[in-house]
């Protein structure tokens, strides 16, 4: 995999959690960037397949209303590998109160395999 052809993938990546319109946009976003039994975890999700992983997704749509992901930095990688960091930005003011790194493997046809998501950055509870 060309290094074009990380960042393109990571691009598509971040087109399915930017997401904003109809259901059905963010399942043909999901479809274009994970494989059919792609897998999403983190912290606080384990999500298998394309409708579990546009409804974690949307969870975090619902939680943080009115903001976007954005690329924090390059994408690094080789083989099937690739790692990035993100931020949660807020588009009315630019604030990012949520950040943190992904490694991602990729399929054979280049979608998303498996993410390994980590939050470096969380809002505090109350």
């Amino acid at each position: 995999m060309s290094q074009n052809r990380y960042e393109t993938a990571v691009a598509r990546y971040f087109e399915a959690w930017n997401a904003s319109g109809s259901a059905e946009e963010l399942a043909k976003a999901v479809e274009a960037a994970w494989s059919a039994d792609g897998r999403y975890t983190d912290p606080m999700s384990d999500a298998t397949g394309y409708e579990a992983i546009a409804g974690v997704i949307g969870a975090v749509h619902a939680q943080f209303p009115g903001f976007e992901f954005r690329l924090e930095g390059a994408v690094d990688g080789h083989h099937d590998l690739a790692r990035f960091r993100w931020e949660l930005v807020s588009v009315a003011d630019g604030s990012a109160p949520v950040a943190g790194s992904d490694v991602v493997t990729f399929a054979e046809d280049g979608r998303i395999a498996t993410v390994a998501g980590f939050l470096d950055r969380v809002p505090p509870t109350a």
